[in-house]
C-alpha cells in the first residue's frame, strides 16, 4: 500500500495492449492450438520489459506486467487450477453480466453480439477435488516483471489474480456437496497464487468484478439476498487472503466493464460496506464513466476504513476520447477533498489494454492522467 504526503501517485487496474504475436500465441494456447511455447517465452520476457518501459514514460507510478501471458484477467485460471475439465458449451459463460440489462435492451444485443471466452466453446465443469497447479507459469510471469524492474525506478509494483467469487461465475460444480464448500476450495487453491505473489515482493491486486456484476448476472435476486450471496463470496476471499497483511493487498471492483448499457447496475451505495468488508489496503473503483462518476458523492457520508486508500477511476475504457488533465484533476480534487489528499491514489476503471479502440488510445489515456495528478497535486497541495 503506497501513500505519498506530496503529490498525487498514479497507476491503473490492470490489462494492457499485447503485442500482436503475442496475443495470438496466448489465445491459441488457451484454446489448446498448435503454438512454439519457447517462442512465447522469449517473446514474453521482451514484451513485458516493453510494456514497464512504456507505464514509466507515460507517467504511472505503481505499475504491472500488463497481464501479457494470460488470454484475459479470468480465463487463465483455467490453466492452473486441476480438478476441472473443458465440455462443449455455448460460447457464453455459466452466468452471463448482461443478463439484467437483456432484458431491457435485446435489440442492442442482438445488434451488438458480444464474444465468447478465450477459451473457445467449451464449459469448464469441477469434477473433482481443486488444487493450484499454475506454480511454473506463475513463476514465469513473477519472473519476467522482475527482469523487466531491474534498474527501473518506480514507487511500487502489482501482479493481479482472481477471486474465488469471479472463478465460480463461469466454473460449473459437479463435485463439492455446497456452493460454500465449492468456493473454500477454489479460495484454498487461488491462496497459493496470491502468496506467491506477496512473497515475490509485489503487491497483490485482486480482480473482483464478481462482487458488483454477481448482481447482474442474476436478474431475478432481490437486493437482500444478493448482500447474501456476495457475503459469502467476500467470506471466501477473505479466508485465501488470511494469512497476507492487508497493506500488501489492493481490490479492484468493476461493473464488468463491457461495452453496453449498465442501465442496471448496482449503485456503489448498496456495496460500498461489502467492498469495504474485504481485508485490502487499497481499494480501486470506477469513478469516470457515465454510469458512475456520480457516485463520489457516496464519500460525502461512507469513511474509508482506517488507514485504507482510494484509487478511483479518473480516465476509463468506455471512450476512446482522452481525458482532458484539467477533468482530470477536477476528478481527483473532488476525491481527495472527501478522504484526505494522502489517501487517494490516481487509477482507471478498468483494464485499458482491450477496452479501448488502439494501444495509442491507451498510452494517451496514461499521459493525460499523469498530466491530471501533476494539476491535482498543484492545486492540493500549493494551493493553486
Amino acid at each position: 500500500m503506497f501513500y505519498s504526503t506530496d503529490r498525487i501517485l498514479t497507476t491503473h487496474a490492470g490489462s494492457l495492449p499485447r503485442p500482436d504475436d503475442v496475443r495470438e500465441m496466448v489465445l491459441a494456447k488457451a484454446r489448446g492450438q498448435p503454438m512454439d511455447q519457447a517462442v512465447l517465452d522469449r517473446r514474453l520476457r521482451t514484451s513485458v520489459a516493453e510494456v514497464v518501459r512504456q507505464q514509466i514514460e507515460c507517467g504511472l507510478d505503481i505499475i504491472n506486467d500488463g497481464e501479457l501471458s494470460k488470454p484475459n484477467f479470468t480465463d487463465y485460471v483455467l490453466e492452473r487450477i486441476a480438478g476441472c475439465e473443458k465440455r462443449p458449451g455455448t460460447g457464453r459463460r455459466r452466468l452471463d453480466m448482461t443478463a439484467r440489462d437483456e432484458r431491457k435492451f435485446a435489440g442492442y444485443f442482438a445488434a451488438h453480439p458480444r464474444s465468447g471466452f478465450s477459451g473457445g466453446r467449451m464449459l469448464p465443469v469441477c469434477v473433482g477435488e481443486l488444487r493450484y497447479v499454475g506454480q511454473a507459469e506463475l513463476q514465469r510471469d513473477l519472473d519476467n516483471f522482475k527482469a523487466a524492474l531491474a534498474g527501473a525506478t518506480v514507487a511500487g509494483a502489482f501482479l493481479p489474480a482472481n477471486t474465488p467469487g469471479t472463478i465460480e461465475h463461469w466454473m460449473a460444480n459437479e463435485y463439492y456437496k455446497s456452493d460454500e464448500a465449492f468456493l473454500l476450495a477454489i479460495a484454498e487453491a487461488m491462496r497459493e497464487e496470491y502468496k506467491a505473489i506477496v512473497d515475490a515482493g509485489f503487491l497483490l491486486q485482486i480482480d473482483d468484478p464478481d462482487l458488483p456484476d454477481g448482481w447482474a448476472c442474476l436478474p431475478d435476486i432481490t437486493l437482500t439476498d444478493y448482500r447474501n450471496y456476495a457475503t459469502m463470496r467476500i467470506d471466501a476471499l477473505n479466508h485465501a487472503l488470511r494469512e497476507i497483511p492487508p497493506e500488501k493487498i489492493r481490490l479492484h471492483v468493476c461493473w464488468g466493464s463491457f461495452h453496453g448499457p449498465h442501465h442496471d447496475d448496482i449503485p456503489l451505495r448498496d456495496i460500498i460496506d461489502l467492498i469495504f468488508r474485504v481485508r485490502a489496503g487499497s481499494y480501486s473503483i470506477e469513478a469516470s464513466n457515465p454510469c458512475h462518476e456520480h457516485e463520489w458523492r457516496v464519500f460525502e457520508e461512507v469513511k474509508l476504513p482506517d488507514g485504507a486508500t482510494l484509487i478511483p477511476g479518473v480516465v476509463g475504457h468506455c471512450t476512446d476520447f482522452i481525458e482532458h488533465p484539467d477533468l482530470v484533476a477536477e476528478r481527483l480534487v473532488r476525491y481527495a477533498k472527501l478522504v484526505g489528499r494522502e489517501n487517494v491514489l490516481a487509477g482507471t476503471d478498468c483494464g485499458l489494454g482491450t477496452r479501448v479502440g488502439h494501444p495509442s488510445i491507451c498510452w494517451g489515456k496514461f499521459e493525460a492522467m499523469a498530466e491530471g495528478a501533476r494539476r491535482a497535486t498543484t492545486i492540493l497541495w500549493r494551493g493553486a
